[in-house]
Order: C-alpha cells, then sequence, then structure tokens
C-alpha cells in the first residue's frame, strides 16, 4: 500500500521544528515502512520545493506560493496537483491530511482523502475560550465535509468536533503511537527532577505551572524544574513570549529552581526525559498529547491535566495522575507524593509503561491504521 501525509510540519532538519502533528506523523510514517508499505510525507509551507528520501520515507517539500489574495487559492491547486500527478504515476493510494487549518478544504483528490483529527483551530479556539476566525472555521468544515473518511486521534475529540461543525458523519478512533523501541526506560532519573516538554503556551497550562511550581517548592525546597519547548506569544496578552509572563508568576525560591532549555531536537529529546522523576502536563487543550505517551513509554511518572481526552491516556492513581491545571493546590501534591514516595513512583512509572505497550505501541496503532485504510481503498 502506498499512503501519503500532507501536514504543515514534520521533525526533520530539512523541514524545520514540529509539534504534535508531525510526531504523531513520524511515528505513524516510520512504522508503516518497517512493515513493507511505501511512505510519502508532503510538507507545505517550506522555503523551497524539493523532493529527497530518509529512512525509506520519500520527502516533498512544497514552497506556499505568495500572491496578496490568492495565496491560499494558489497554493492548495499547487498542492492538488501534485497528489494527483503522484497517484497517476502509481506512487500514492491514499491522502491523509490533518483537519488544522482545512488545507484540503478546495482540494480536489483522484485517490481517497483521509482527515485526521489532531485539534483543529475551532475545537482549540473552543478549549481555549477563544473565538475562531471565520475563514478557519470556514476551511475546517469544508475539508471535513469534504472528506472520503474521517479519524480521531481522540473519542473526545471526535465528539467535540462533530458538535462544534454540527457533522453528521462518524469517526473511528485511532490513537497516537509511540515507538517502544526508541522510548525505553534508560538510565536513573535525577532526585526531585521535574519535567515539562511542549510549547510555551497559555493553552498547554504554562501561565498554571508556575503556581503549581510554588506549591512544591513550599514542600520540597530542593526540588528542580526543566522546561523543554520553544517559547510562544501570547493571545490574550499580546506578548510576544510566555516565559517572560511566568517569570514574574514564580515565587523568589522557586523561580532560582527552574532552568528554561529552550527547544531540544526531537532526536535528543529522549536523553532529557530520562533524567527526570516526574513529568507534568498542566495543559487546557489537547487531542490525545505524544508528549504524554513517550513519557509514559520512558516509565515515567506523570501528573497531567484531567480535562476530557486525558482518562483515554490515563488512568488515574494506576499509571497516573490526573488533577485540574487550576488547582494549583491538588496538583502540587500528586507531584510531591511522587517526588517523596519511590515505591509508588516506581509502581506507576511501570504501569505507565504497561499502557502504552497495549494501547500506544507504533505496532498496535499502525495495524488499526493498515487496516483502515485498506478497507477505504478496497
Amino acid at each position: 500500500m502506498k499512503i501519503a501525509f500532507l501536514t504543515p510540519e514534520f521533525p526533520h532538519a530539512k523541514t524545520g521544528g514540529s509539534g504534535g502533528i508531525g510526531s504523531s506523523i513520524a511515528n505513524l510514517g516510520k512504522g508503516l515502512a518497517g512493515m513493507g508499505h511505501e511512505v510519502s510525507v508532503l510538507v507545505f509551507g517550506q522555503a523551497e520545493d524539493e523532493i529527497f528520501t530518509d529512512g525509506g520515507i520519500t520527502f516533498y517539500r512544497i514552497r506556499n506560493i505568495k500572491l496578496k489574495g490568492l495565496s491560499w487559492w494558489l497554493t492548495r491547486k499547487k498542492i492538488q496537483r501534485l497528489i494527483n500527478r503522484l497517484h497517476g504515476e502509481g506512487k500514492i493510494d491514499v491522502v491523509e491530511a490533518p483537519d488544522w487549518g482545512g488545507i484540503t478544504s478546495y482540494i480536489k483528490t483522484n485517490c481517497p482523502l483521509v482527515i485526521r483529527l489532531h485539534g483543529s483551530d475551532t475545537y482549540f479556539c473552543h478549549l481555549d475560550k477563544r473565538r475562531v476566525k471565520p475563514i478557519n472555521f470556514h476551511h475546517e468544515k469544508r475539508a471535513l465535509q469534504r472528506a472520503n473518511a474521517l479519524l480521531s486521534v481522540s473519542d473526545y475529540t471526535a465528539k467535540k468536533t462533530r458538535e462544534l461543525f454540527k457533522l453528521g458523519r462518524d469517526f473511528t478512533i485511532v490513537p497516537n503511537a509511540v515507538d517502544t523501541g526508541i522510548f525505553t526506560p534508560s538510565g536513573a532519573p535525577k532526585p526531585n527532577e521535574i519535567l515539562y516538554f511542549g510549547t510555551l503556551i497559555r493553552k498547554k497550562g504554562l501561565l498554571e505551572l508556575p503556581l503549581i511550581f510554588n506549591e512544591v517548592v513550599k514542600q520540597i525546597p530542593e526540588a528542580r524544574l526543566t522546561l523543554l519547548g520553544k517559547d510562544s506569544s501570547d493571545v490574550i496578552t499580546g506578548s510576544a513570549s510566555t516565559w517572560k509572563l511566568m517569570q514574574p508568576l514564580f515565587s523568589g525560591e522557586a523561580l532560582q529552581r527552574v532552568h528554561y532549555a529552550g527547544p531540544v531536537p526531537y532526536d535528543q529529546m529522549k536523553e532529557k526525559i530520562a533524567m527526570a522523576s516526574v513529568c507534568v502536563f498542566p495543559t487546557f487543550a489537547e487531542a490525545l498529547p505524544v508528549s504524554w505517551i513517550e513519557a509514559m513509554a520512558m516509565e515515567k511518572a506523570i501528573v497531567a491535566s484531567n480535562i476530557g481526552w486525558a482518562p483515554e491516556v490515563i488512568t488515574h492513581e494506576h499509571d497516573g495522575f490526573l488533577a485540574s491545571p487550576k488547582n494549583h493546590i491538588e496538583f502540587a501534591s500528586y507531584i510531591v507524593m511522587l517526588l517523596r514516595d519511590a515505591t509508588l513512583r516506581d509502581s506507576v512509572s511501570r504501569n505507565a509503561r504497561i499502557t502504552v505497550m497495549n494501547q500506544f505501541d507504533s505496532l498496535v496503532v499502525v495495524s488499526k491504521n493498515v487496516e483502515f485504510y485498506q478497507k477505504l481503498i478496497s
């Protein structure tokens, strides 16, 4: 089978930085290629057009066409021509695109087109309690309506998306995957080391994290917090830096125990996760976070948000702990409990990896995707 992924991001040196969508496609693409399927990744928004192969995957970098008022249309038609040419040459059987931005809203493909919900702009604006731009809503809804089939990484995201767009269509639920052969337990963690990795942005709970960490430091003064990920502007205040907004929220004592390391290359992330005793994710907006699964695969104890999608990943008090990001005291109490109780931390950590092996391992998830694609093509 020949599968293509159309995406605005992918974690590769030639295609630039990436978030959850790119990481998800990377894990799935590698798994598909490993099973003998031909995988193509079409990355739009690039500085130049280029074709290259790496790791058994063929990449097509796509430069957006720049023409005031018509860029969105001309770029979509350029992508359409590429997809249909590759299909005509027998290089694509099916193409998959993410819901975010609705890139396929005006693209007509000669092969089946799948939209996978990683979380649209409309979805995230709803979770953030912000108004979505009408043009974004239009493109995302049209893309979902025109797709041949719909996937979602979580049941929560599927139900919320169906409600927001008033869709009368069903979604097949196939979660994100992680390669448990790469993300494995590694080395001894640093005592009292707390790690957050991901974008520094309000919707990920980064303005709650300082207040949570303040409570931790009151009880464990030697605790440390490391932040990994790119800084981001803030949609509410207009600040160019969420990190600058975070710093005054830390107490004087807590701020001295914080290290912001900035973005880290994807292939180095595993080493950073290995050093953590506890990973924290106080997010307000996700679909099904790859970061949680990666940390769990490495046998890390997690304290995370209890919102929506969370119970589809973590069973509270079994393979992690869930709490409201707004309840700083409760959230901090779970972190403190895990840092102080090595027996509990080890038990939760082992259960976390077992959960990933059973539900989110690449072999398990890739097989579900293959079955879905084969039914669609036939």
